[in-house]
């Protein structure tokens, strides 16, 4: 059996143990590897390091409009199966993680329809979660 790629991401962060504490502990993302500058996440099934930066990460403020939001050009996320959107969902509400766009369904009664949410990580990255209630729909287009 053949192995489905994975992305990996690295992504920059001002204080690793910040890191540690929202993607282990509130998304619940097992920790890897690390060393003094960086950390391994698997983010859903997924490899996401955290690189500790002097003096913080540049922010990157563009938005682009979709379905009525303003979405941050820069972000990342996971696709998760519709149970585990929702656990995921209740989870960030109760340990008070304010989602800064939805949850909500984007492209209502259109391909693609998707369950959304966006959050910030302690260095302000946006993450976004979504789920398809049909996975075909991943990657439809109009029309």
């Amino acid at each position: 059996m053949t192995a489905r790629p994975r992305f990996h991401l690295a992504f920059p962060v001002r204080d690793l143990d910040a890191a540690r504490r929202f993607y282990g502990g509130v998304l619940g993302c097992p920790e890897g590897r690390s060393a003094a500058r960086w950390v391994d996440f698997d983010f859903f099934g997924h490899q996401i390091s955290a690189h500790l930066v002097d003096g913080g990460p540049s922010a990157d403020e563009a938005h682009n409009a979709v379905d009525g939001d303003g979405v941050p050009v820069r972000h990342f996320g996971a696709i998760l199966p519709p149970p585990d959107w929702q656990a995921l969902r209740d989870r960030l509400a109760a340990r008070g993680v304010a989602c800064f766009i939805g949850p909500r369904t984007r492209f209502a009664g259109q391909p693609g329809e998707q369950r959304t949410l966006f959050v910030r990580d302690p260095d302000g990255h946006a993450l976004e979660f979504k789920s398809f209630a049909d996975d075909r729909m991943v990657f439809a287009v109009d029309g």
